[in-house]
């Protein structure tokens, strides 16, 4: 790179007059920030995969819940796989890939980041009926329906992502000031609608399903307590399964508040708008967000001993052995 007067470098020496410039902090900070980020990067693909492969390959975990997790371990693995990669090159480096990969890698951002919010959203309704419904959870929550609906919460954040981004995908880097730099405006009115659909609501409904699943799962307990859960409740269900969905509705109950701390940071900054917040606030919010896919396989292995069970068949190769998709996990 060459230096200006001011002490920064160009990104394309050759283009002096219309390349961007970029502050190098000192060597050993870059370092250590690259192999911090990084690793945690590392961390979240391979978790993330260990979720896939367990979900994917034991027959016995093919439930209807499982699969919205398995949906959200993929999206978790993206975001380990691209996202935080992109997002570490963008934010530490000039970005030399190009328009089209820029304006791609924003489009990808968005669609995993939908998707996930989806996933969430599905999963409180899936605790929701199975608290609040138990009779007909079976019947209304089957895992071919829990694919259908997977595979429309991918298909319209695509297509929701194309419709935000059109601009940009049909103009690639038409906002940017100059070369080596990778960015993207949306007009006043879709950030207000993108923060209305994806973001507001999005949690108001999640925290509404689950404070209904939490006031459900206080009186089914109380009525197991004392023992009259079916003259109460009116329900014939028994309660060791009551207790097997209470369990499960705290464990994801777990997940979901994760989520919401996690995800709520970086809308945040949205909702404070341009003039109160800085690039680095923004960046740390996104990077909250991110970490969030770290933080959910840790999530399946203090609270699902499926999960590590099957950790440990995957890790010692047993899943290798013929019939082994046929292993008892429950």
């Amino acid at each position: 790179m060459t230096e200006t007067q001011d002490g920064a470098e160009l990104c394309f020496p050759q283009l002096f007059n219309t390349s961007c410039r970029k502050l190098t902090p000192p060597r050993f900070e870059v370092m250590l920030i690259h192999t911090l980020l990084y690793s945690i990067s590392l961390l979240t693909v391979a978790l993330n995969l260990l979720v896939i492969i367990s979900v994917s390959h034991f027959r016995q975990l093919h439930t209807p819940t499982n699969i919205l997790l398995l949906s959200l371990a993929v999206s978790d693995f993206l975001v380990g796989l691209v996202l935080m990669p992109g997002e570490i090159f963008r934010n530490t480096s000039c970005w030399f890939l190009g328009d089209l990969v820029c304006t791609m890698f924003n489009y990808i951002s968005g669609i995993i980041s939908v998707s996930s919010v989806g996933d969430m959203v599905l999963i409180s309704v899936d605790r929701y009926v199975a608290i609040c419904d138990p009779l007909h959870y079976t019947t209304r929550i089957t895992v071919n329906r829990v694919k259908l609906c997977v595979c429309l919460c991918w298909l319209y954040s695509v297509s929701y992502n194309f419709l935000y981004l059109k601009d940009n995908l049909t103009q690639p880097g038409r906002y940017n000031s100059c070369y080596g730099e990778c960015v993207i405006v949306i007009d006043n009115i879709s950030v207000t609608i993108d923060l209305v659909l994806t973001f507001i609501v999005p949690v108001i409904l999640i925290i509404a399903l689950y404070l209904r699943v939490f006031a459900v799962a206080v009186s089914q307990a109380r009525a197991m307590r004392s023992h009259i859960t079916a003259v109460t409740l009116q329900l014939s269900v028994t309660p060791k399964t009551k207790k097997s969905e209470l369990k499960a509705a705290r464990n994801l109950g777990v997940l979901v508040v994760v989520f919401l701390m996690c995800f709520c940071p970086y809308y945040s900054v949205s909702l404070a708008g341009d003039s109160l917040v800085s690039a680095s606030s923004v960046s740390y919010g996104l990077f909250v967000f991110y970490c969030n896919s770290c933080l959910n396989p840790v999530i399946y292995a203090l609270f699902y001993p499926w999960f590590r069970k099957a950790v440990k068949l995957i890790i010692t190769l047993q899943i290798l052995q013929p019939g082994s998709c046929e292993t008892n996990m429950l």
